[in-house]
């Protein structure tokens, strides 16, 4: 995975996505927020959705058997813990997992030792917000965290600043939720290729560089 798009609600959304080449959606399936759709919404978009494109769901403290049964019924292939999760809530599951961290000032790197996971996604720390604040956290944290593990960057990511971003932390993957939207849960279809082709050229010279 290189490029995600997060907060995915439509199968227009999720297929411009697709079409600009993202590598990945994300569905966020947390009730509180903006971008919340339902499992069964999800599953109507995974069915058209091409199969080079793996689609996640979001989850923030969720038991597993809510998720389990989420799995089920919307098809995603891949989980995503946005909460306050421990490490073993990572394990037993036949799906990539991704673990997001919120980085604050008072965020200690050697957490991310504790998770067996496929990688580790960095966003931003606000207090009440569990993503999509639209504002960059400290990179050079995502720098030295990505010496040990694969790191996906997240947090006020935009068509702006996505190739300042790849070349300053040379992450494994970004992430981009509010960054190309023209309101929570409904994005911008020219902002979100523009992202989507800035990054991937950005990614093609880093690996060559």
């Amino acid at each position: 995975m290189k490029i995600k798009i997060c907060g995915i609600t439509s199968v227009a959304d999720a297929m411009a996505a697709a079409e600009c080449g993202a590598d990945a959606i994300g569905f966020i399936f947390v009730r509180s927020s903006p971008r919340y759709i339902s499992p069964e919404k999800a599953a109507e978009i995974v069915d058209v959705l091409p199969g080079t494109v793996l689609p996640l769901g979001v989850f923030v403290d969720a038991s597993r058997s809510t998720i389990t049964v989420t799995v089920a019924a919307s098809g995603i292939r891949g989980l995503q813990l946005h909460g306050d999760e421990p490490p073993e809530s990572t394990l037993g599951w036949n799906l990539p997992i991704f673990k997001a961290h919120r980085v604050s000032a008072s965020f200690a790197i050697e957490h991310l030792d504790r998770y067996a996971v496929e990688a580790h996604l960095l966003d931003t720390y606000m207090e009440g917000s569990r993503g999509g604040t639209g504002k960059t956290f400290n990179w050079d944290v995502a720098v030295t965290a990505g010496r040990a593990h694969r790191i996906i960057l997240s947090g006020g990511l935009n068509p702006e600043n996505v190739e300042r971003a790849i070349h300053y932390v040379r992450p494994y993957a970004v992430d981009v939720s509010s960054g190309v939207e023209r309101q929570p849960g409904v994005k911008d279809h020219v902002k979100m290729c523009r992202f989507i082709e800035t990054a991937r050229n950005a990614f093609e010279r880093e690996s060559t560089s």
